[in-house]
């Protein structure tokens, strides 16, 4: 089998797979949600794909000895310590426990024990992982790959550099040392300050010795300058997002603190066409109480998209326009071009299992950039581990 190979967990859509790109093959795919395995299925087939609980995956089905294992585990199961006990738990407790990151790691301990351990493991979740439980979080996803004979750093990579939406993650990128095929380079003595930001530098801060004498700082290099804005990805008339009454938009403009209606007046002022993004948050107003708002950034830049769970998670366009003002919601198309996906990328029909499936989906340059400059030199050998000293 030609090229790289690797197993994608939590897959949803099979955006990792989009990223990795064709020089790697899919030997296994996993999600429980039917709905999002109904998209993958769309977009790549069901050769390789498992429906289902991740508990009932056995190793078996893993086919193979993959170079890399994918997880972006659900960023409900944060709390990976368990009740606040943080790593003081008992290990058997944590194991036995149905956290989806335990379920995963479960799997790649079964794949140990039978000599077909992947090369390396990529896990994305929200920056929240870097501070749960006071850092416990954070140490306990190192210390369980530093279990299974991995070192592993870290990177904080925002969409933002490769698309216009505001949408940060944490990758662990963990790599077994004895499948190097060398010993030094894609490596550093300090972290590269672009993708390292003050709360994972706390986060390390807080590894004990042993975990921190096997921690890598990746070295990864900047991105070209983005140059499209959120204007350029628009559609012009979605029919899933039509422009709402101007009654709805006076309402939205209502819930507008004085500074976020400045915005819009600037705009005006300046006789030139701009779409914003918005969204509708609770706020604490000058009388201490719980208020609804509407916040609106005019910086060429979409918030970071989520799972529609509620009005306040529905991000909504503000067209200014000379004096005309006017309102939708973004169409699933254009939140797919956030994500990266192309035209091409077969979408469920209906508009919120679309903007879920993308909501809770990886950005797809960010893959591929993760992979390109990373992943694939670590599996070539022309990027060497650098030993523990």
């Amino acid at each position: 089998m030609a090229g790289k190979t690797f197993y994608e967990f939590f897959a949803g859509g099979g955006m990792a797979r989009l990223g990795l790109g064709s020089d790697w093959t899919c030997l296994f795919a996993n999600d429980f949600d039917p709905e999002k395995a109904q998209s993958y299925r769309a977009n790549w087939g069901d050769e390789e794909f498992f429906c289902g609980d991740l508990a009932k995956v056995r190793a078996e089905q893993l086919s193979g000895a993959a170079d890399l294992a994918w997880a972006s585990f659900p960023c409900q199961d944060l709390s990976l310590a368990g009740n606040g006990k943080g790593m003081g738990a008992a290990q058997d407790e944590v194991r036995t426990r149905s956290g989806a990151f335990w379920l995963f790691h479960d799997k790649m301990r079964a794949l140990s024990a039978q000599s077909r351990a992947p090369k390396l493991i990529v896990l994305e979740n929200v920056p929240g992982v870097l501070t749960s439980h006071g850092g416990r979080d954070f140490c306990a996803v190192v210390s369980a790959l530093s279990d299974l004979g991995y070192r592993t750093g870290a990177f904080v990579l925002d969409a933002r550099h490769f698309t216009p939406q505001s949408r940060p993650r944490v990758f662990f990128v963990a790599a077994r040392a004895d499948a190097m095929q060398d010993a030094s380079v894609r490596s550093g003595a300090a972290p590269e300050k672009f993708w390292t930001p003050p709360a994972l530098i706390a986060a390390h801060a807080k590894l004990p010795p042993e975990l921190a004498a096997r921690w890598v700082w990746w070295r990864l290099p900047q991105p070209a300058r983005r140059n499209t804005e959120l204007i350029d990805l628009l559609e012009v008339e979605p029919k899933q997002a039509l422009w709402r009454p101007p009654a709805a938009t006076k309402k939205l403009l209502d819930l507008m603190a004085p500074a976020h209606l400045e915005k819009i007046r600037e705009v005006q002022a300046s006789g030139r066409r701009a779409v914003g993004a918005v969204y509708r948050r609770t706020r604490i107003d000058e009388h201490g109480q719980k208020a609804q708002r509407a916040e609106v950034r005019f910086d060429g830049v979409a918030g970071c998209l989520r799972t529609p769970g509620g009005g306040s998670s529905r991000q909504i366009l503000l067209e200014v326009h000379g004096e005309t003002v006017r309102s939708r919601l973004l169409s699933p198309r254009e939140a797919a071009r956030l994500m990266g996906l192309p035209d091409s990328y077969i979408l469920p029909r209906n508009a919120t299992l679309a903007y879920k499936l993308c909501g809770d989906g990886l950005c797809v340059p960010v893959i591929r950039h993760l992979a390109e400059h990373l992943l694939a030199p670590l599996l070539d050998g022309d990027a060497r581990l650098e030993a523990a000293e």
